[in-house]
């Protein structure tokens, strides 16, 4: 199994709006995609601002490019996230899951 993270960060006051987006943005185009095991979203407050990170994981490689096309590293953006983004990764981390 492989865990995709990315970060970016928005607004403090644009935080809730900015988490029901992401559910119909990103994570609902993770659930849509065949080999997606699940997805969550993680924020803090830090220095006045919010701080995301999306974790989704995967079957394998080739279930990611299914979600992001044949380049896994490059984030996948939406057509509304420069109303919200004040700062963001233009690349995710991916990680081998080993279970516990």
């Amino acid at each position: 199994m492989i865990a995709r993270i990315w970060r970016g960060a928005t607004a403090l006051h644009d935080a809730p709006d900015y988490v029901r987006y992401l559910r119909g943005t990103g994570l609902k185009a993770y659930a849509e995609t065949r080999g997606n095991r699940g997805a969550w979203i993680f924020w803090r407050e830090s220095d006045g601002r919010a701080e995301f990170l999306t974790v989704s994981l995967w079957d394998s490689r080739q279930a990611i490019a299914g979600f992001a096309g044949d380049d896994i590293d490059r984030a996948v953006f939406y057509p509304d996230d420069d109303r919200y983004l004040i700062e963001r990764d233009l690349t995710v981390t991916h990680y081998e899951v080993e279970p516990a």
